[in-house]
């Protein structure tokens, strides 16, 4: 079993996807998202319980997932990723306008799985030595297998999806 060994939580990060326009092209650029001190997935699963008549006990089956990513972050000036979500947060935007892409990547197998994510900001400034954000990212449509491909050292990523 000395192959086995544990994976360290730095080694699992996410990439927010930044869209920016220059004269007639938009670009998503997947930005690692630095400087957060929560991002903590709960599948949140949608279950089908019941128990039949002829049985003494019952049965959950799980129907779907729901998936949230609660975030929390000290504020930092010059991240996209942070500038963005304060801006969501600030401008207070709605629908479409506050959804984002995130993609989760193992660095040492580089497996990632993208999704889009609703932004919803919960609280700010609620810390006495530095600002502060904070809010949940919650699922805005299905999952994406694939890998990612960096250039910098994964401070960015490119996305490929996997051939089914």
């Amino acid at each position: 079993m000395s192959d086995v060994k544990i994976v360290q939580r730095h080694k699992i990060v996410a990439f927010y996807g930044v869209t920016e326009t220059s004269g007639s092209t938009t670009t998503t650029t997947f930005y690692r998202m630095k400087k957060f001190t929560q991002l903590a997935k709960s599948q949140n699963p949608i279950e089908y319980g019941r128990q039949y008549v002829d049985e003494p006990f019952g049965v959950t089956d799980v129907m779907g997932y729901n998936p949230s990513i609660a975030y929390a972050f000290d504020k930092h000036r010059n991240l996209p990723v942070q500038e963005d979500i304060i801006k969501i947060t600030n401008d207070e935007l709605l629908g479409d306008d506050a959804v984002r892409p995130i993609i989760i990547v193992d660095t040492e197998t580089n497996d990632a799985w993208k999704r889009d994510f609703a932004v919803i900001p919960n609280s700010e400034g609620d810390n006495i030595n530095v600002y502060t954000y904070s809010g949940n990212f919650r699922c805005k449509g299905e999952l994406i297998k694939g890998t990612a491909a960096t250039a910098d050292d994964f401070q960015t990523v490119t996305f490929t999806e996997a051939s089914n």
